[in-house]
Formats: C-alpha cells, structure tokens, sequence
C-alpha cells in the first residue's frame, strides 16, 4: 500500500491510500478518487518528502504528534461522536450518503420495521426504505435475516 497527499481543483487538501501508484491513475482518471470536502474528481497528488532511514539508523524519526482536535463542546450536538466532535470532510461525506438515500429510497418513518417484514415476506414491492427503528427492531429484524443498516443521519447540506 502506498499513501498520498492529494489535492482537489479547489485546493482541499486530504490523503488517501492506494495499492499502488498505477492504482491511484487509474482510479483517478475514472473519476473514483474524490474529495471529501466538495466532491471535486479533479484530483492530484502532492508533493511528498520519502520517510527513508540514514544510514545506521532503524526506523525514520516518528512524525511529531497531530494538534490536539478541538474540544466537543466547539462543535454543534448532531456532530460530535463518542470520541469528540466529527470531522467537516466526514460530515460532508455524510450529507451525500443522506441525499443519495432520500433521493433514491421511500421514507417509511416509524413503520420501518413492520415495511421491512412487509418487504422480506413478499407483501409489498422489492424497494429501498428508510425511516426509524429501535435498536431492538433492528436486531430483531437481522434476526429474522433482514437485512438493515444504521446511518449517522447529519443536518442536509445547504
């Protein structure tokens, strides 16, 4: 695995991993490496200094330690998690996993889990739903060999 500074037409600036230099090529010139900040596919590598040991020394010098992130109460309520508050580029990654389930899947709301059974047993159309459930309903419904899956759901873009 090889990682990479990248930089987006916009000038965000975020990393990523690839297998290999011809895996990042490839990938990028079909438009998969995006940017997490505002989903630009125009996206170079950066210039990178090698982490490449002198002579007679083991491993290179450890990197010195990232800034300490800033405390949650900084953050609005809907984005902190557990172990502080969330990262713009994941909550703007976030927001379109939002847009893309709303746009393409019918809201159900507190009758998630009964449309879902619905849906397993054949009684209503094979389609995407979202809406609410307990995390009781949610283990009962994998269960039952359901398939669903819990979303962070963010504040929409504007």
């Amino acid at each position: 695995m090889i990682h990479y500074d990248l930089r987006c037409g916009a000038g965000h600036e975020f990393d990523g991993w690839f297998k290999d230099s011809a895996a990042f090529a490839t990938q990028a010139k079909a438009g998969f490496v995006e940017c997490p900040a505002c989903g630009s596919t125009e996206v170079v590598k950066q210039l990178m200094a090698p982490a490449i040991p002198k002579k007679g020394r083991g491993k290179p010098a450890a990197l010195p330690a990232p800034a300490p992130a800033p405390a949650a109460a900084e953050a609005p309520p809907s984005q902190v998690a557990a172990a502080g508050p969330v990262p713009a580029q994941l909550v703007a990654l976030l927001q379109k996993v939002r847009a893309e389930v709303e746009k393409s899947c019918d809201y159900v709301g507190k009758e998630f889990a009964e449309e879902a059974r619905r849906i397993h047993r054949g009684e209503s159309d094979r389609v995407g739903i979202y809406g609410e459930a307990s995390p009781a309903d949610a283990e009962a419904l994998r269960d039952e060999g359901i398939e669903v899956a819990r979303i962070p759901w963010v504040p929409r873009a504007d």
